[in-house]
Formats: structure tokens, sequence, C-alpha cells
């Protein structure tokens, strides 16, 4: 049994002691899937993963409201393409039951029966969502009995839907998917076999700049992917041409780095990258030494060589913790540093714990879910 690694409430418990029933449920989840032009979810592994909360608030007689973002959508302005109306459908599948879709209900004003689910519209199209403010917190609050973060993939994210709710909500609670991710956490972190390696990928430094810091404190190596080796990459002089960083933040990765260093510890630096000159299933992939990246070039995956590098690191690890993917795995030319490194964790003999709702699209895309 982990150590716990937070004394939280849990929406299990909550259940098997009959404090569900008769109550009306909010939960927050991670519903962000991929969809095609024409709006039809390509890949559900994150819907399915929510079902069990769900239907564990329906068993013990509870009332359920289920919300997420989708996108990148603008606060106060809903367009058609934010709408989570293909999510609702596809949960209402899921669980053989009809699953209405609210809009503008904030304020609340609509209909939920004991046994009912309904789908409250894209979180983050109300104004405060981002931000974090109390007056929005506050009405979501209102609206429930309890409430459930059951989205762990965003809850490094300080939002009225994932931190303002739970500050003003009556009980809060961890759904299924948060107690499994923090129990794997606690096993993960609080006495680790080593060495400890860290798999941290994603858009932004800014966004998970915290966890950056705590694992630069713990870990043995800590492998960067995405957006953010690019700023690593900047850290250390290197050219990254017109790919998505933040420079702003150099001297926090310099930081980062230093104190690894000091420990004895790693921030291993590609050794060769995937660039093309755009974004899209179409483009050309090259691979090229990652000081040989061209003005006009976008870092969209690490090269062969780094993830080989990278995959005999984690075949010798003790522990391996990974949030993100290493490149646009979504498109095939760009997800080969993802699908070698899931492959290496698969067949490492460490104990693994991945996290984030990119991170188990990724494994649900190479089938590896049992083997992580």
């Amino acid at each position: 049994m982990p150590i716990p690694l937070l004394k939280v409430k849990r929406l299990n418990e909550l259940a098997a002691s009959g404090q569900l029933k008769g109550k009306r449920v909010f939960i927050r989840a991670d519903l962000n899937v991929p969809q095609d032009e024409a709006g039809n979810i390509t890949e559900d592994t994150r819907i399915r993963a929510s079902i069990p909360a769900i239907q564990m608030c329906l068993d013990a007689g509870a009332a359920v409201m289920v919300t997420s973002h989708l996108g990148r959508p603008t606060e106060g302005a809903f367009h058609p393409e934010d709408s989570l109306a293909p999510i609702a459908h596809r949960i209402a599948e899921l669980l053989n039951r009809k699953v209405a879709l609210i809009s503008n209900w904030v304020d609340g004003g609509f209909e939920l029966a004991l046994g009912d689910v309904i789908l409250l519209e894209n979180c983050r199209v109300n104004v405060g969502e981002k931000k974090n403010t109390d007056e929005l917190a506050k009405k979501m609050a209102a609206l429930c009995d309890v409430y459930v973060n059951d989205a762990f993939g965003t809850a490094h994210r300080a939002e009225a839907t994932t931190h303002g709710i739970a500050r003003f909500a009556k009980v809060a609670c961890a759904g299924p998917l948060m107690a499994a991710e923090l129990d794997a956490l606690s096993r993960a972190l609080a006495e680790p076999k080593r060495p400890l390696v860290a798999i941290v990928a994603g858009s932004k430094v800014s966004t998970k700049l915290t966890i950056l810091k705590s694992l630069a404190e713990k870990v043995d190596e800590l492998i960067v992917g995405g957006g953010i080796a690019n700023t690593f990459l900047l850290a250390k002089g290197l050219s990254i041409g017109k790919s998505l960083a933040e420079p702003d933040l150099v001297n926090e990765a310099k930081e980062i780095i230093a104190l690894m260093e000091k420990r004895g510890a790693r921030v291993p630096i590609p050794e060769d990258v995937v660039v093309a000159n755009e974004l899209s299933p179409l483009a050309r992939a090259n691979r090229v030494p990652v000081d040989e990246v061209a003005p006009d070039d976008m870092i969209l995956d690490v090269g062969p060589k780094t993830a080989a590098k990278l995959s005999m690191m984690l075949a010798h690890a003790g522990t391996i913790v990974w949030n993100g993917p290493l490149g646009v795995f979504e498109i095939d030319q760009f997800g080969g540093g993802t699908k070698m490194i899931a492959a290496a964790i698969a067949h490492s003999p460490a104990f693994s714990i991945a996290g984030g709702g990119d991170t188990l699209a990724a494994i649900a895309k190479y089938g590896i879910e049992n083997q992580v």
C-alpha cells in the first residue's frame, strides 16, 4: 500500500458511507478529446476513463453534473466548435442513458433529478475560469453538495473548476482517477527505487514550473520534451528556429539545470531533433543535429539518436514518472520519439506512473495501457 501523498477525501469513501445519497455532485473531468474537422471524436480514452466516477455517483443515489474544458475557447465568446455536444453523445452511449447538455449553467436554473446525468457546457467559456475568480468559483460551488476533481491532467492549473470551487464547496474530494494518480505518485516519490527518472513535456514551462522545480530536487534524470524542452535548449544557448518556447523563462530553466547538476543529477539535452517548416499532417519531417536547427524550422519531436539514448536510460531506471509526450505524436511523422519512449517504459522493469490527458492518449495509441 503506497504512503498517502495527500490526505484527501475520496469519492469511493463518500459513496460507500452513504454520503452521496440524495446529493447533487459536480464532477470536474478531463474530456478534452481530439476531434476531426467535422467534429467527430477520433480518440475517446479520456471519456471512457471518466465513466467510473459518474457511475459510482449514480450507484450511490446522487444527481450528477459533469463539466470539462475542450480546446482553447475564448472566455465569454462561445463558438460551435467549442461545444461538448459530441462528448455528451459519447457519454450517453457509454452509460446507456440520456445525457443532457446544459448551456449558460453558471447561475443554475437547470433541472437535475436524482439518477440524472447532465453535461455542463465547456467550462473555459465562462468568464473568470482561467483567472480562478472567487465570484465564479462561489457560483459553481452553490450548484452542488459535493465537488469531485477527477481531472488529474489539468490539476496543475489553478482554475475555477479545478481549484476555486474546491475552496467553497460544502464537500470536496478526489475522484477515482485523481486518487489513483495520487497513490501512484506517493509510491513513486515517497520511497522511490532509484534511479528515479521523470519525463515532463508539454507546450509551456509556465504551466509545469512548480512540478519541474519540485522534481529537480528529487529525481536523478529529468527528461524534458515539447515546448518545455525548447525553452531548455534556449537556456543552453542553442537555436530553436521558430519553435514554440518561452524565452522569458530561460532563467528558470537555467536554475533547474543548475539545481540538478549541483545534486549530481542531469537534464539530458537532445542530440538530434525532428523538424519541419510547419505543423501539419502533410509537413515533411527532417532529422537534424540539435545544433543545426534552421531559422525557419519548428522542432516537433526528439530525434532517433536521442530517443534511443533516453530509452536506454529508462531501461535501467528503478522508478519512472511520465507526464507529457515528447513530440506532436498525433501526427505520425512527429510521434517517433514518443512511440519509442512509450515502448521503453513498457519494457522497463521499473515501477512507472503516467499522468496527464495527452500522456494517456499516447499510451492508448501505442497500446501499452496494461504495462504502465
